[in-house]
């Protein structure tokens, strides 16, 4: 290219609009990621895979024009606070936040670095944004709960034959801020279903092990980091007692949990690759709408139920999205 070329060219990228020229991924940028799950956890895997082949589809390579500092709490809430400290110090030009505990302590720790979220619930009542459709602040992103979800854990149980009369409610209460939300939810369904609920809250190994004793009735588990994190004490607490249970993850089923019916996290973190692109590109966060999720999945372990020896309508078989056998 010779001078004359070349000189022409720069004329012409000047020429362009502001807009289009901020939309050209040329200059790395810096992505800072902190999850509630531990790193080597297959759900943290797989989400991180997930999340940076989203990021790829808008433009965005690791090591190419994006730089990604990963940190993963491992369920523990001091250590997601000391990881917020980290990624804050490095000043990355933007965050992504997966999970409640990761949205509370970077929002304490910077009012302008825009904050991206994933599965969380409830994030106007927990403070973290206005309102859904104009969240104001540096923070937006994609709840992980709509209202009837609690209301169909609990008629889940319900359709169980021999039927379920009595339901525990298992979630920490340190860790599931949102929990009454849910609780008055199923408490409205619970009338209508003719069944009766009772809070069983967890907090460490112990409060876990307990739930064995509750061999008179079903489980709901509620979204909760800690449970996630405590999953295979929860599981063989749950198989002891030997009493049907519905999760607020596939990921439990696909490990021994009878049932669940979830969002789809992994759609969640596709979509909010998209809003970290756009405000990479220039978007300011408070101008995205918080969303909430749009799709949902039904996954039952028909393993656990011959296990158990309780048998699933067909109905709900037929609507299943995944049945494991």
């Amino acid at each position: 290219m010779n001078r004359r070329e070349l000189l022409a060219l720069l004329g012409m990228i000047a020429a362009l609009p502001a807009s289009v020229q901020a939309q050209q991924p040329d200059a790395t940028r810096r992505l800072g990621v902190l999850s509630v799950t531990a790193a080597e956890d297959a759900i943290g895997q797989a989400r991180s895979t997930i999340l940076v082949e989203a990021l790829a589809g808008h433009g965005w390579k690791e090591r190419d024009n994006l730089r990604i500092d990963w940190r993963s709490g491992g369920g523990d809430r001091a250590r997601i606070a000391r990881l917020a400290d980290e990624l804050v110090a490095l000043k990355p030009d933007i965050l992504l936040a997966v999970g409640t505990p990761s949205v509370e302590e970077l929002r304490q720790r910077t009012a302008t670095i825009p904050i991206v979220f994933a599965v969380v619930t409830d994030p106007v009542s927990q403070g973290f944004v206005k309102n859904l459709a104009h969240p104001g602040g540096n923070v937006t992103g994609f709840t992980d709960y709509d209202g009837p979800l609690a209301g169909k854990w609990l008629e889940m149980l319900t359709q169980i034959t021999p039927p379920v009369h009595r339901v525990f409610v298992v979630y920490n209460p340190a860790t599931a801020p949102f929990a009454p939300l849910m609780l008055r939810t199923i408490e409205e369904a619970a009338r209508t279903l003719h069944v009766t609920i009772e809070p069983a809250p967890v907090n460490d190994a112990g409060s876990i092990a307990a739930l064995a004793s509750r061999k008179d009735g079903g489980l709901l588990v509620l979204p909760d980091f800690f449970t996630m994190a405590n999953r295979a004490d929860l599981l063989a607490a749950i198989a002891e007692a030997r009493v049907p249970a519905v999760f607020w993850s596939r990921t439990f089923v696909e490990e021994g949990g009878l049932m669940s019916y979830s969002t789809d996290s992994a759609e969640q973190l596709r979509r909010a690759a998209s809003y970290i692109d756009r405000i990479l590109k220039g978007a300011p966060a408070a101008d995205l709408p918080v969303q909430n999720p749009t799709k949902f999945e039904l996954t039952i372990n028909l393993n656990t139920a011959k296990a158990l020896g309780v048998t699933l309508p067909a109905g709900l078989l037929a609507i299943a999205d995944d049945v494991i056998e």
